[in-house]
């Protein structure tokens, strides 16, 4: 994933979407059409550029009755009169998909951290789904497992030296910070939240209805705001549930500027080397390229993110959890 402010160049744009979404035929195919349609490309380009992200833009599509399929249908809605509708949607939602296979890497992560209670706080949190680890059982093909929880399982192929936990973390806080946070007790958030599932993706689809349910039974707390204007907010909050602080985040600074990006990356180990909180992020490696070392050579067509604990690069996972790589075990 790359950092949404740089793609500027909007053809060129969809034709990386269009190499992200192999693994989906249809968003695959809209993607490599609209890239070769002037007319269309000319009509989105009047979006934001935030905006213009081909997911977002193809889930308001599906929002407003469009069916996976042919390109045609798709050209017609966004080209036809329906478009104001369509653009309204697109204007007010975000892509917040809160992928909770990426848990696959957090729960190895956190598990690196020692044996204390553990209060988390995660940036772009969407609906927080991703604040649930010890909800849920884990296979790692390849590595070993984690199972009594008594929730849904996780299970990803493993390369190289997982470090596996013995135990389920123990949670005392579960925080997020988002602009728009999702409400999973709020039927159209979260219908739009399975929208923003590609076509085909049917696993996904099933594990994010599970991981609904899961949070559901525990909603958690969310605060309205910018990630950096909260950061220091949200660590005093989490500290006071009595577990050690512990800021994540996955596909979520990728949305800010570089100038954003950069304070982010230089607060984050401020706040580590003084003790305040760990850190463990997941983004593309172009994103923070600090936290990149190890995935520098992999293609961004791979749709791979780089996996770093306190500001060091210990592995990679396939963006949507299809793979967990580790490349080295702590010290």
């Amino acid at each position: 994933m790359l950092p949404l402010t740089d793609l500027t160049d909007i053809e060129e744009s969809y034709r990386l979407y269009a190499a992200e979404m192999a693994t989906s035929p249809s968003y695959h195919a809209w993607a490599s059409s609209v890239a070769d349609d002037p007319e269309v490309l000319r009509l989105l380009s009047d979006l934001p550029i935030l905006k213009q992200q081909a997911n977002l833009v193809f889930a308001a599509a599906r929002r407003h009755g469009l069916e996976p399929g042919a390109y045609d249908d798709l050209r017609a809605l966004l080209l036809g009169p329906e478009w104001p509708a369509v653009r309204a949607t697109i204007l007010t939602r975000r892509t917040q998909t809160n992928e909770v296979a990426r848990m696959t890497a957090l729960t190895p992560a956190l598990g690196m951290l020692g044996d204390g209670p553990l209060a988390l706080v995660e940036l772009g949190a969407s609906a927080g789904l991703c604040l649930y680890p010890d909800r849920y059982d884990y296979i790692w093909d390849g590595a070993g497992e984690l199972r009594g929880s008594g929730g849904p399982t996780l299970r990803v192929p493993a390369i190289g030296p997982v470090p596996v936990p013995a135990a389920r973390p123990r949670i005392t806080a579960r925080i997020g910070i988002d602009l728009n946070p999702l409400d999973v007790t709020d039927e159209d958030d979260m219908s739009w939240l399975l929208t923003l599932i590609w076509p085909g993706h049917d696993e996904r689809r099933d594990r994010l209805a599970a991981a609904i349910e899961v949070t559901r039974a525990e909603p958690p707390h969310l605060i309205i705001g910018d990630m950096l204007d909260r950061l220091d907010g949200a660590i005093e909050l989490a500290a006071a549930s009595g577990g050690t602080p512990v800021v994540h985040h996955s596909a979520a600074a990728a949305y800010l500027d570089e100038r954003e990006r950069v304070e982010l990356d230089k607060r984050m180990r401020t706040l580590v080397a003084a003790g305040r909180c760990h850190w463990i992020s997941l983004e593309g490696p172009r994103v923070i390229p600090s936290l990149a070392p190890a995935a520098q050579n992999r293609r961004d067509a791979d749709h791979h993110f780089c996996l770093a604990v306190d500001g060091r690069a210990v592995g990679w996972l396939q963006g949507h959890g299809a793979a967990l790589g580790w490349t080295q075990t702590d010290e």
